[in-house]
């Protein structure tokens, strides 16, 4: 199976968890629209920046603009500097240097104004990757601050349950 191949599946069996994944928050009560709402568009959001090999670049990016970042966006990653046009110019650079890196959404999350993205993110097909949770604060549609943990997934583990 070629690298695009796995990229699609991938891309399509995300977006079969995110329609299962709505409505019911991890406390089990019943997502507000908006709640629904911040869960799709923080999920499109990650596909466009994680899983889109058929969009070049700069198309990326224009769509991270407009659509999914807000213009006073915070960012708490100590790697990230702060600002919207840092983690956009950070993404512009990755999609240059490696358009491999996949994701994959394992559980997602909604309440009040925040979004919790589960992840395994790899950035190829034969790398372990990384887990990774992503919150995002939600504002009007668009990622208005941005906290995340990153843990790498490894060879050996001390049971037998998976990372995600």
């Amino acid at each position: 199976m070629s690298i695009k191949q796995k990229q699609v599946i991938t891309t399509l069996a995300t977006g079969i968890f995110t329609l299962l994944s709505f409505s019911v928050t991890a406390q089990g009560e019943q997502l507000s629209d908006q709640q629904n709402a911040n869960l799709k568009k923080a999920i499109y959001c990650m596909e466009i920046m994680e899983n889109r090999p058929d969009l070049s670049a700069d198309k990326k990016i224009d769509i991270l603009r407009n659509e999914c970042f807000a213009e006073d966006y915070i960012q708490h990653s100590p790697h990230v500097a702060d600002g919207r046009d840092a983690v956009l110019a950070l993404f512009a650079k990755r999609f240059k240097r490696n358009s491999q890196i996949t994701t994959s959404i394992k559980r997602s999350a909604s309440q009040g104004d925040l979004v919790w993205l589960h992840q395994h993110v790899q950035r190829s097909p034969e790398d372990k990757g990384n887990a990774v949770v992503n919150i995002f604060r939600m504002q009007n549609g668009k990622f208005a601050e941005h906290w995340n943990v990153v843990q790498a997934v490894p060879d050996t583990a001390k049971n037998n349950n998976t990372m995600f």
